[in-house]
């Protein structure tokens, strides 16, 4: 295990809420992370897809899914309903911050509006 904590969605709401713009709603009765578009969701141990662990499912540029999963299949994942759609997923307990805050920097990047993509790039 790479990085515990009580409360693993911190990790992922602090990364997606330093991004320029970037909104929380609760959606499908988990936390989603928004600027025009969803670009990250939550999935935590207990829901049912889950499956245990507890997880964040990335929007990703067209290709990159298989990829990533292929690299990396301890800690990434097709996720359901929105694997089909290019999406990955990332076990929290198998990615230190930094690759977490790669993947979402990335996530944020597939629909941002060209404004906010511009925006990212001045904040560096």
């Amino acid at each position: 295990m790479i990085h515990a904590t009580p409360n693993p969605i911190d990790r992922v709401r602090a990364l997606c809420m330093a991004l320029p713009d970037a909104w929380e709603k609760i959606a499908w009765s988990e936390p989603t992370w928004r600027h025009k578009k969803v670009f990250a969701m939550y999935a935590s141990a207990e829901n049912h897809h889950g499956g245990g662990r507890h997880a964040v499912w990335l929007a990703a540029a067209p290709g990159i899914q298989e990829m990533l999963i292929e690299a990396r299949p301890d800690a990434m994942f097709r996720p359901p309903y929105m694997g089909v759609k290019g999406w990955v997923g990332l076990f929290l307990d198998a990615v230190d911050d930094t690759e977490l805050g790669l993947h979402i920097h990335n996530a944020y990047l597939v629909d941002a509006p060209p404004k906010l993509a511009a925006k990212l790039k001045e904040e560096g």
